[in-house]
């Protein structure tokens, strides 16, 4: 069966948003990717202004008519049969994020080889940097997992699931690891110590925070491997040269087999 590839990216929702959406909607059209999964777009006219500049990428899963919920979009070169935002439950402490009306973007991708249930998300930021559990924003990021793992476990077992986004928090974190265990998933990039997040000299090492998770059909396997990418500059439309995020994308490609 062909490799079904797919990328997963946090466009940054401040900055020279349309010149650096419109290059990177250039940058999708160009590419192969089968699907692609984005957080913060934010507007609905993003979404549009994306579009625009990828006409490959046919399918759009996305709610919302002038605030994006979760501020997450999935395109898709497939059709998509089923689509539902879930949102996560709104938790303190009070802060501005709450907005973003933060959630899960499920979809169901009719793949030439079956059905592929994807999950775009985008969990909540942790403000103190710190993961332990015991950290207020880490049992926020329970509360969010509990949601996405109900939602893995309604998916039936005959088809695979694919969970991918920005979960804001470290690979090797007792929250991540304990929801991959339960969800029954696998960390395509596990092992892997390399940020997902930009260095930058007030955050110098930062850690892997995006991630791609995925969940066999029953009674097959998948495989494949995942890797960074979109980590140089570009040149924008004005003849700039920009980062398009404060993140890297991450690629992933999936193969099914019986």
């Amino acid at each position: 069966m062909k490799a079904l590839r797919l990328l997963t990216m946090n466009t940054l929702f401040t900055g020279d948003v349309p010149a650096r959406l419109r290059a990177l909607g250039a940058a999708l059209d160009r590419s192969d990717y089968d699907i692609v999964c984005l957080q913060e777009v934010m507007f609905r006219r993003n979404a549009r202004l994306i579009r625009r500049a990828a006409p490959a990428y046919r399918h759009v899963a996305c709610s919302g008519t002038v605030l994006l919920k979760g501020g997450l979009v999935l395109l898709s070169r497939w059709p998509i049969s089923r689509r539902r935002f879930v949102r996560f439950p709104m938790t303190g402490p009070v802060r501005g994020e709450l907005l973003m009306r933060k959630g899960a973007q499920l979809a169901s991708i009719a793949t030439p080889d079956g059905e592929l249930v994807v999950l775009n998300t985008h969990l909540s930021a942790n403000r103190d940097d710190d993961w332990s559990p015991t950290n207020r924003y880490t049992r926020i990021a329970g509360a969010e997992l509990a949601v996405l793992t109900e939602l893995i476990a309604a998916v039936a077992p005959s088809v695979p699931v694919a969970v991918v986004g920005d979960l804001n928090l470290p690979r090797d974190s007792a929250a991540l690891t304990g929801f991959v265990a339960t969800a029954g998933l696998r960390d395509l990039l596990a092992g892997d110590s390399r940020p997902t997040y930009r260095p930058t000299p007030q955050w110098p090492s930062p850690p892997a925070l995006d991630h791609v998770l995925v969940r066999a059909a029953a009674g097959e396997t998948l495989t494949g491997g995942a890797d960074l990418v979109f980590q140089d500059k570009v040149t924008l439309g004005d003849g700039r040269q920009a980062y398009l995020s404060d993140h890297y994308g991450v690629q992933a490609q999936l193969t099914r087999s019986k």
